[in-house]
């Protein structure tokens, strides 16, 4: 997917103001209508225009635009970062206007503002919004449950119509068992109201931070696991690390490499529980002695051992 410029698009400076960003719209469009224009591209560039101000429009999709688009030229390969929308505060109402675009749904279709992110009260409400943003905490709080602080940025725009990030920092409860993709609602933490109701309510959707040796899939969670290769041959009981502390794993006599062992009810501790899944991986002892060396050609002679057999070579 190639990075699109919508600024360049648009013909406008980065810092433009959002009155400025209306002009040249309503410059372009006019230039651009296929129902009055006589260049050849004019449909192509009609919708490529539309696009570009269908984002830059919206206080909120300009600022994660900026925050993406800062480091890149148009024409580039591109893909959006995992989590790159983490922090961000949004609206939850409104529908999806989506352009017929990879490359913008790739930024909004599947987060920002989108209809999967708005679930909560109907649109027909009345007071404030609902807000929503997804935050990023660490799975050892899924299992323990944690009272964390987040820093949410919320886009607004200031007196001269160019878009700011307001930050706050709100302290919130980690329940024991939370899972990824679920939602933490915050009574009247959305949007005030301005007809004097009640405010909205804040949707914050939970993701976990990358690990160091855990994977996470649903409620279960998975350990790759250095293990000798007499370990798996002629079985043994080793320590396992898990994010609710260690255990003992037994490994049967014979057990292959990369066969997954199941540690039931270890995984996130949702309801119903997950598994942890242990998946054993050969590591060599290192061959910095003589004496190691020797046993090394050793095994070489005795186990007349041909790790390519099933190739047929």
């Amino acid at each position: 997917m190639k990075f699109k410029d919508y600024y360049e698009i648009m013909g406008i400076q980065r810092d433009a103001s959002q009155d400025e960003i209306k002009r040249a719209y309503r410059k372009l469009a006019r230039k651009y209508h296929p129902d009055v224009s006589k260049e050849s591209d004019a449909e192509a560039r009609f919708k490529e225009v539309g696009e570009a101000y269908e984002v830059l429009k919206d206080a909120e999709k300009r600022a994660a635009y900026d925050q993406l688009g800062a480091n890149w030229k148009a024409g580039q390969n591109f893909e959006p970062p995992p989590n790159w929308d983490a922090g961000y505060e949004f609206r939850g109402a409104g529908g999806d206007a989506w352009a017929n675009s990879e490359f913008f749904e790739s930024l909004f279709g599947q987060g920002f503002g989108s209809a999967q992110a708005r679930r909560g009260r109907p649109h027909a409400q009345t007071g404030g919004a609902d807000h929503h943003a997804k935050v990023l905490i660490d799975l050892e709080d899924a299992y323990r449950g944690a009272t964390r602080n987040v820093t949410l940025r919320t886009p607004q725009l200031d007196s001269g119509g160019h878009v700011i990030l307001k930050q706050r920092t709100l302290a919130i409860k980690i329940p024991r068992g939370v899972t990824q993709g679920q939602r933490i609602r915050l009574s009247g933490q959305g949007a005030p109201a301005l007809d004097g109701g009640r405010a909205g309510d804040l949707y914050l959707e939970i993701e976990f931070k990358p690990h160091g040796i855990y994977r996470v899939e649903g409620r279960d969670v998975f350990l790759d696991l250095p293990v000798a290769p007499w370990e798996l041959v002629l079985g043994a009981t080793v320590k396992v690390p898990t994010p609710a502390g260690p255990v003992d794993l037994n490994i049967p006599p014979g057990t292959p490499g990369g066969r997954k062992l199941r540690l039931k009810r270890r995984g996130i501790p949702a309801k119903p529980e997950g598994d942890l899944y242990v998946v054993p991986r050969i590591t060599l002892p290192p061959a910095d002695s003589d004496a190691a060396k020797a046993l090394y050609r050793k095994m070489a002679a005795e186990l007349a051992y041909n790790p390519r057999s099933k190739l047929g070579v």
